[in-house]
């Protein structure tokens, strides 16, 4: 993999298109959400760096350890030194379920379960595992994302018991995220959102206590209500991703008084390649490079309007005076597929850089 700079070059030397961070604003990110988070479990998620030294970083500042989405972030984390890895997903494929009883040698590891056939299959995978390395189960409950998780709580505390009783699982909790909340546009519109998925919860729980089970963890939260879920008295583990770097997505969303509020601290560099019609300007930044499901790339500065992305370019309308070469920082409209583009991000302090972290998940 090219590296796109060298540790003490000057940021204007870094080769574009480059996932270039700012230090100072990440870290302050990271610190507002470790003193916000003080008092509950919080297991950052991991799909949107990719990257084990941002993981490393959380969990200095007190993280339990990182939420993965695949097996193979889960990998990359734990090849990377972290310890405790939860795969919020589920994992059906035989040969994902011997991986994951495979990480199970070197870290704590976590997954959801929805439904009794994928929950038999992920027991007969972790059968011979020694009771301290159990896999941990975490029933998955939908509350209103409409895509994984049950909706009967009679059933959840069926899975949960099954879970409980096999050999090399344990039964650990609820999983409950709402992923549709985080970009409610209003803080009324996610609030009420997380005030419904508390609602299932609260069955779920409800249907456990019968059964005589009690949940350990009851786990969801993101970037856009992770508050409105460590004051609920309902969650406690918080799953937030993007609040370490931000994309235009998140800064669409209102927010409530007294909501956290993170800086962008990971821009898209790039390069003005063309300038040859007034008013136009040509990036060498594509769909190759920056994700465009939440809408096209931002480029900082006044004037400038993103007119089109198509493989490898993205056409602007600009004010006079733009000629090739001139650099610009790009805010992505959805961060988490556009890092999974890139091998590499820069780190920058003070306009030199610092770091080069590889992309591994």
């Amino acid at each position: 993999m090219t590296q796109p700079a060298r540790i003490g070059d000057r940021d204007d030397q870094i080769e574009t298109p480059a996932l270039v961070v700012d230090l100072t604003r990440f870290e302050q990110n990271l610190d507002a959400m470790a003193a916000a988070t003080a008092h509950i479990r919080l297991r950052p998620h991991a799909k949107t760096h990719r990257c084990p030294q941002v993981a490393l970083a959380q969990i200095a500042r007190g993280a339990v350890g990182v939420s993965c989405q695949t097996v193979g972030e889960a990998e990359a984390m734990v090849a990377g030194g972290v310890a405790d890895v939860l795969v919020t997903n589920e994992v059906v494929s035989p040969g994902k379920l011997r991986r994951l009883v495979e990480l199970t040698a070197s870290a704590r590891v976590g997954v959801l379960v929805d439904h009794p056939a994928a929950l038999a299959d992920l027991a007969r995978a972790a059968a011979n595992l020694p009771a301290e390395r159990a896999i941990d189960v975490l029933v998955e409950i939908e509350v209103g994302q409409g895509r994984c998780g049950v909706s009967d709580p009679a059933e959840v505390a069926s899975l949960a018991r099954a879970a409980a009783a096999a050999p090399g699982l344990s039964f650990d909790g609820l999983q409950a995220y709402h992923g549709a909340a985080q970009h409610g546009r209003t803080p009324e519109v996610r609030q009420a959102a997380i005030a419904a998925a508390a609602v299932h919860v609260r069955a779920a729980v409800a249907a456990l206590s019968s059964a005589g089970l009690t949940p350990r963890i009851i786990g969801g939260a993101g970037t856009g209500t992770v508050l409105l879920e460590a004051r609920s008295g309902l969650w406690n583990e918080l799953q937030p991703g993007s609040y370490v770097f931000m994309d235009q997505d998140y800064r669409a969303n209102t927010p409530a008084p007294g909501d956290l509020v993170f800086a962008q601290s990971l821009h898209l560099y790039a390069t003005v390649i063309s300038a040859a019609a007034p008013g136009r300007a040509v990036l060498d930044v594509g769909l190759k490079t920056v994700a465009v499901d939440s809408g096209p790339p931002l480029v900082d500065l006044p004037g400038w309007q993103t007119v089109r992305v198509s493989d490898e370019h993205t056409t602007c309308t600009v004010p006079p005076g733009v000629t090739p070469g001139t650099r610009v920082r790009v805010v992505p409209g959805h961060i988490d597929p556009t890092v999974n583009l890139h091998d590499w991000i820069v780190g920058v302090r003070d306009g030199r850089v610092m770091n080069l972290w590889a992309i591994t998940g």
